[in-house]
């Protein structure tokens, strides 16, 4: 996979997504970036990112990934396996239902992504150095180049769908003691129950985000 490098930018999210859509930019795709001035997260809120922390956007074919995969868990998929390839080097990073990484019980990252037709576009975003207040930063020392390219490799040979949900279904006791917000309610997780298609059932409601 191409990975381009940049000091600073709005979005790698934005960034990729435009240049897929004006046809400058095909699959597999990759951008990292030092800084970002308007990241995009979920519910395409913006923030701004701190200096030399992780900023990273991919695109992959759709028929590049498991043909199990619902597009609807396709942030929850790529997702554990950035958490799978940070612990694999030593964090204890984990994935809080659906697209959050935390350490303990800080958030230390974030993933969205989007689809556009036969492409996925995947944005990640970690606390490598720098973290806001009542966030954690990564708990092993690793450039970002260094873990970018780890990481796209990986993604090389994609497991299915169902081998990566039976893996994350063991780490969803973890999200049960945190609240999400849905509709407006905050509701407790402690009885929230993971489906094969990477919704929750909360409340009596089958979700699929939360935030």
């Amino acid at each position: 996979m191409e990975i381009v490098f940049v000091e600073s930018i709005k979005s790698t999210q934005i960034a990729l997504i435009e240049g897929i859509r004006e046809g400058k930019i095909k699959a597999p795709f990759a951008i990292l970036a030092q800084f970002q001035s308007a990241g995009v997260g979920s519910r395409n809120n913006a923030w701004q990112g701190q200096k030399d922390n992780f900023y990273l956007s991919f695109a992959l074919n759709a028929n590049e990934l498991a043909s199990d995969l619902p597009i609807s868990s396709a942030s929850i998929y790529f997702a554990y396996l950035m958490c799978e390839h940070l612990n694999s080097l030593g964090s204890k990073a984990w994935l809080k239902w659906p697209n959050d990484l935390y350490l303990g019980q800080e958030k230390l990252g974030g993933i969205i992504t989007t689809k556009l037709k036969g492409t996925f576009v995947c944005g990640i975003g970690i606390n490598l150095i720098n973290a806001p207040q009542n966030c954690a930063v990564l708990d092993i020392q690793i450039s970002a180049k260094t873990l970018a390219q780890g990481f796209l490799k990986s993604l090389e040979n994609l497991r299915s769908w169902k081998e990566i949900l039976s893996k994350y279904s063991l780490q969803f006791s973890l999200c049960k003691n945190f609240s999400v917000h849905i509709d407006g309610k905050e509701l407790s997780m402690a009885r929230a129950e993971l489906q094969n298609d990477g919704s929750i059932i909360i409340d009596n409601k089958k979700v699929f985000s939360a935030r």
